[in-house]
């Protein structure tokens, strides 16, 4: 899909392409080419002479691979950004950019939310952008305030959580439900502080670049700050992930002793009625109950008192509790 925006009166008014001539007589400010076709690969090269990286080239992550200018001037950005999915977690995808001829280029597989979020603000916001380099600006911007909400949806997550894990009855099935839940946003969490990791290099990069103008390095600076306040964040969540998941594995050894108790004291129980059982099952030819009519119910009384009386001692000493 390709998306071509135009600047007007400080708004992203977006132009319908649907042929190569369509984009001979518009200047635009970005162009947005998402999983683009062999077709408009070619529209774009030849109309702005810029060649676009292919699929491999935009998932290549070597340093030197990143942020590079090339020998004709245009400067190459590759930063990741979050893909919610709503079938597992979020993903992160690798987009690349490339400043050239005061115009944005943005190549990317997969529809992403921020840059939607982008389009939408510069429409309803007029005067925010002036230029290409506003346009990159903003999505990082816009990708610091989406990492931001992803991580008070992992906080809410964590909280129903930790009240499930601090109820009276947590059992082995809540447990493991609570490790699989907490696993999940670990997981996300990272993710988060991965890609703010990548973002700032990203804004990093253009400012000692100084490719910025005034206004520009010091939105640059109010992204960073921010970012700086989000890794604060993911470490308090990494650490409540932490605690959490100790506070489950104890419950989850509580319960296993519970369990291990409960043979214990039963193995003890049991050890009057086996010896009594042993003594009346030894081959000798006097044992006076033999030939006592209540000798066989005195035994069985005999064996049941002692298996019960164990049980009332304990119970009483609170034991089994």
């Amino acid at each position: 899909m390709l998306n071509v925006f135009v600047l007007q009166n400080g708004r992203l008014n977006q132009v319908n392409i649907d042929r190569r001539e369509d984009l001979d007589p518009i200047s635009p400010v970005w162009v947005d080419l998402t999983d683009p076709t062999e077709e408009e690969r070619d529209w774009v090269k030849s109309t702005y002479g810029i060649t676009l990286p292919d699929e491999d080239e935009v998932k290549d992550i070597e340093a030197s691979a990143r942020y590079y200018e090339a020998e004709n001037g245009d400067l190459h950005l590759r930063t990741d950004f979050l893909l919610d999915d709503d079938d597992g977690p979020a993903n992160v995808v690798t987009v690349a950019f490339i400043l050239a001829r005061n115009m944005l280029f943005s190549v990317h597989t997969d529809d992403l939310p921020i840059f939607r979020l982008v389009r939408m603000r510069a429409r309803s916001r007029p005067g925010s952008i002036e230029d290409h380099k506003d346009v990159l600006l903003d999505l990082y911007a816009t990708d610091a305030e989406y990492s931001a909400d992803a991580l008070e949806g992992i906080y809410q997550n964590l909280e129903e959580v930790s009240r499930s894990v601090l109820q009276k009855d947590f059992t082995d099935k809540d447990a493991a439900e609570s490790l699989s839940a907490m696993a999940q946003e670990e997981d996300l969490n990272g993710r988060i502080r991965r890609n703010m990791m990548d973002t700032r290099r990203a804004v990093s990069y253009l400012m000692r670049g100084r490719l910025l103008n005034a206004d520009q390095f010091e939105e640059a600076r109010q992204i960073l700050r921010d970012i700086e306040s989000l890794d604060g964040h993911t470490a308090f969540l990494f650490d409540k992930i932490n605690f959490l998941m100790d506070a489950t594995v104890g419950f989850i050894n509580i319960n296993q002793n519970k369990i291990i108790k409960i043979f214990s004291v039963a193995s003890v129980a049991f050890l009057p009625p086996t010896l009594i059982a042993s003594i009346y099952g030894m081959n000798f030819r006097i044992l006076p109950e033999l030939n006592w009519e209540l000798g066989y119910p005195f035994a069985l009384m005999l064996m049941v008192g002692s298996a019960v009386a164990p049980f009332w001692y304990f119970r009483r000493r609170g034991w089994l509790k």
